[in-house]
């Protein structure tokens, strides 16, 4: 069996948990509103990398650090 290198979890309002779930090398967390799609994906194979996506057409892939840097510079 593969190692895990990092474990996901998600909530809601409704009281529903899921926590613990292993990856070796990447997981995402989808959304769905509708017709849209609001997704977070984190690989971490080499670096650690980061894919949000709004949309077809709204998407950003980068480091951790190019994300906290994007998230420090739009406050």
């Amino acid at each position: 069996m593969s190692e895990i290198r990092m474990t996901g979890e998600i909530r809601t309002d409704y009281d529903c948990e899921s926590s613990g779930l292993p990856a070796e090398r990447w997981g995402e967390a989808v959304f769905k509103i509708g017709e849209e799609e609001i997704v977070l994906e984190v690989s971490v194979e080499k670096d650690v990398i980061v894919g949000l996506m709004a949309g077809d057409k709204a998407v950003w892939r980068g480091t951790l650090k190019g994300l906290q840097i994007l998230l420090k510079n739009s406050i």
